[in-house]
Formats: C-alpha cells, sequence, structure tokens
C-alpha cells in the first residue's frame, strides 16, 4: 500500500491561513482610510474657521451688499457741465454759382464764334453768330413799310383838319403803321435769335463746334460757368434738421486737395424732404476765389453746431435697461440708489444727461457691476482714482493706507494675502 505525501494533509490549513490574513488586511485598510477622513474633515474645519466664511448656503448681508456683505468698492464722480459742439458729416456735389448751357435756338449755319477755349467773357459778349442774311432783309422790308405807313398817316391828319379825310380812314392809316412797326420788330427778333450772346460774366467750356457747322434748335453751342462762388449741395437725414440753419458755419474738403479746408456758410435748407431716403438737401456757399473749387466735385462736409452747455456723466456710469437707462447715485451716507436719468449724445467718454440729475450729484461712474441693489457702498472719489488701482468688473484690492472691514459673523483673523 503507497503512503500519501504531506501536501495535501497540509492543505486545509494553509486555506484557513491565508482567509485570516485577507480579512486582517482589509480591516486595517479601512481603518486607516477612515482615519484619513477624519483628519481632512479636521483640517477643512479648522481652515473655515481660521478663514471666517460664512456658513454654507450662501453669502449673508444686505441688498447692497458685495460677497460675504461687504459695501463694494466703487469709482464715484459728480455730475460736471461739459461744452458739447454737435457735429454732422456728410457728403457734398459742388455746383457753380452759375452755370447755363447756351444752346441754338433754330436751326441754321454758324457764320462765326467770337471765343476761345476757357475764355472769360463778360455779361452781353456775342459768343457766336448764325447766317442771318434773309432776316436782315426782311428787317430792312419792314422798316420800309413802316416808313411808307407813317408818311401816309400824316397826310392823312393834315386832310382831315381841312375836312377832306373822315375819320375812319386815319384809324385805317394808323392800322397800317401799327401792323408795319410790329413786322420790324419780328425781324429784329429773328436776327436777334441768331446771336447768342453771354447771359452772365463767367467762364466758357471747350468748343466743340466749329464756323460752318449746322446747328439744330436746342444744339449746345458752349457752356458758360460762373464759380466764383461755389454752391454745394449735401444731404442729411432728417433726425438733424433741428440742428441745421441759415448762417451755419461749415467746413469742406476735397480729395483733390487733402489736408485742405474750405469754410462757407449755409445758405438754405430745402423745405422738402425726399420720401424715400427720408432726408433733407442743405446748401452752402464757399467762396473761391482763387478758383481752384471746380464744379462737379466730391467734397466731404462737416457742420459743427455752436458750443452749447450741458450735464454730463462718464459713459460708464450709465446703464441701459429696455428703451431708458439709469445711474447709481450716492447720497452723503455713502448709500447706493437707483436713479433713472434721460440720456442725449454720447462724446468722448460722457454722456449727455436731459433729466434726473443736477450739477454736483454724485454718482458710481465705475464699478457698477459689484452692486447688487441699494445699499450701502465704500466710495473711490474720483481725484483718487490716479493714485488707486482702476475699478472694473472684478473685485478690487482695497485702498492703500485703509484697513479693510471685518465681516460680520467671522473671527477676526487677518486676511491671507492673495
Amino acid at each position: 500500500m503507497t503512503r500519501p505525501g504531506p501536501f495535501p494533509a497540509r492543505l486545509p490549513m494553509c486555506i484557513a491561513v491565508s482567509a485570516a490574513l485577507a480579512l486582517g488586511g482589509c480591516s486595517v485598510l479601512g481603518d486607516s482610510a477612515a482615519g484619513d477622513k477624519s483628519a481632512a474633515g479636521k483640517d477643512g474645519g479648522q481652515k473655515g474657521a481660521s478663514a471666517g466664511g460664512p456658513a454654507r448656503g450662501g453669502p449673508s448681508g444686505g441688498p447692497g451688499g458685495g460677497p460675504g456683505g461687504r459695501a463694494p468698492n466703487v469709482l464715484v464722480s459728480t455730475v460736471q457741465t461739459t461744452e458739447f459742439v454737435d457735429s454732422i458729416e456728410a457728403v457734398g456735389t459742388a455746383f457753380a454759382n452759375e452755370q447755363a448751357d447756351l444752346n441754338s435756338t433754330v436751326t441754321e449755319r454758324i457764320a462765326r464764334i467770337n471765343f476761345t477755349d476757357g475764355q472769360y467773357v463778360p455779361r452781353g459778349a456775342v459768343i457766336a453768330e448764325l447766317v442771318r442774311s434773309e432776316q436782315g432783309a426782311n428787317l430792312n422790308e419792314s422798316q420800309a413799310r413802316l416808313r411808307e405807313a407813317q408818311l401816309q398817316l400824316e397826310r392823312l391828319k393834315q386832310l382831315q383838319k381841312q375836312g377832306f379825310a373822315t375819320k375812319a380812314r386815319v384809324d385805317q392809316q394808323q392800322a397800317a403803321v401799327d401792323i408795319a412797326r410790329a413786322q420790324s420788330a419780328q425781324a429784329t427778333s429773328q436776327i436777334d435769335d441768331r446771336v447768342i450772346r453771354a447771359p452772365f460774366s463767367g467762364w466758357l467750356s471747350l468748343r466743340r463746334i466749329s464756323p460752318g457747322t449746322v446747328v439744330n434748335a436746342g444744339t449746345t453751342v458752349v457752356t458758360i460757368v460762373d464759380h466764383s462762388k461755389i454752391k454745394l449741395d449735401f444731404t442729411v437725414p432728417e433726425t438733424y434738421l433741428p440742428s441745421l440753419k441759415a448762417g451755419l458755419a461749415i467746413s469742406a474738403t476735397a480729395s483733390a486737395f487733402p489736408g485742405e479746408q474750405f469754410r462757407g456758410t449755409i445758405a438754405t435748407i430745402d423745405p422738402l424732404i425726399d420720401p424715400v431716403t427720408r432726408s433733407a438737401t442743405a446748401r452752402a456757399i464757399l467762396p473761391n476765389p482763387d478758383l481752384r473749387l471746380r464744379p462737379g466735385m466730391l467734397m466731404t462736409v462737416d457742420v459743427k453746431s455752436p458750443a452749447r452747455s450741458a450735464l454730463t456723466v462718464p459713459e460708464l456710469a450709465v446703464i441701459g435697461e429696455g428703451s431708458g437707462a439709469f445711474v447709481w447715485k450716492v447720497s452723503g451716507t455713502n448709500e447706493a440708489a437707483r436713479v433713472p436719468i434721460r440720456a442725449g449724445v454720447r462724446r468722448d467718454g460722457r454722456v449727455e444727461v436731459l433729466a434726473g440729475l443736477s450739477e454736483g450729484d454724485r454718482i458710481v461712474s465705475e464699478g457698477t457691476v459689484k452692486i447688487r441693489g441699494p445699499g450701502p457702498i465704500s466710495p473711490v472719489e474720483a481725484a483718487r482714482a490716479t493714485t488707486a488701482p482702476p475699478v472694473t468688473g472684478k473685485a478690487s484690492p482695497p485702498v492703500p493706507g485703509k484697513a479693510s472691514p471685518p465681516v460680520p459673523g467671522t473671527a477676526k483673523t487677518p486676511a491671507v494675502a492673495a
């Protein structure tokens, strides 16, 4: 009979010892973890007590306080009177003071041209002459008939005094004289239609028609321009009409003369408003003694109204809400209260106040995002803003030289530097 080995006999004992060791290790690890959690809880409690934080569940304090119930540090300034100059920028077109196309009123051949390109001509100067030989002959004939009719009228008047001519015969001859005079005037008018004259003093455009050319009625022979003064027409939206009036000074610039300003005044404003663009046309007069500005130029117009005084506040102090706006007004006890205002124009970081505030009122100019509602604040006057750090939407450090007030309900331990 074969004798069994030692391993099978000892197997149950080894299994029992291994199980006991495993259970003991788990117990030790569990106790260690529990101890660590307990220590962490104690440390966290001590740190919370040292920092003086409030109980879990949110900050405490009044409605106007910052986190932890502290009065927020904000920049405070006063309502000031500022001079405003309303400025309107527009684009306009330059026109001549006087400009006309000299056209032929009849169909005829040009007999003579009496000007050169760009020549200055006075008023009434003969610019061009059309052929008028037939009209000259008609004038001579009508004048001869007029003289004959006048002589016959004189004879009849003498005979009427002697009783040999009736009044009816004298009246008939008087009518003949009047007809002859009218025919003479008609012939003179036909001749004048064939002489083109300058309606005003000015400069002539380039000549594009030569003598001998047959022109039709309405054909432009030359254009005369008087641009010793420039009419500058520009359009402005109807919302700017209250700021415009005749006599208001303007300045204009042209791309042909960079950096140079041409000054003038508004002469008139068109009483009609374009129903499509809702804009009105204004006309300004610019002196042009050196004739540098030419009709047709595109110019940029800058209209400045007379200076006016208005109450203003910093732009950051105004908080928009729907169609209105409000500011935080500071009382003598450093209590912030919400005050609605009516705002005007904005310029150079300041907002015009039309209603709601008075000169000298203290308002929160920066740090409005820290204010949760009406309540106490910690003001930093605007005069000290140059030495104090800028106030933004984030929490700002305390003002140098002042200790931070302790938070109510916490231990009076020094604040830990961030």
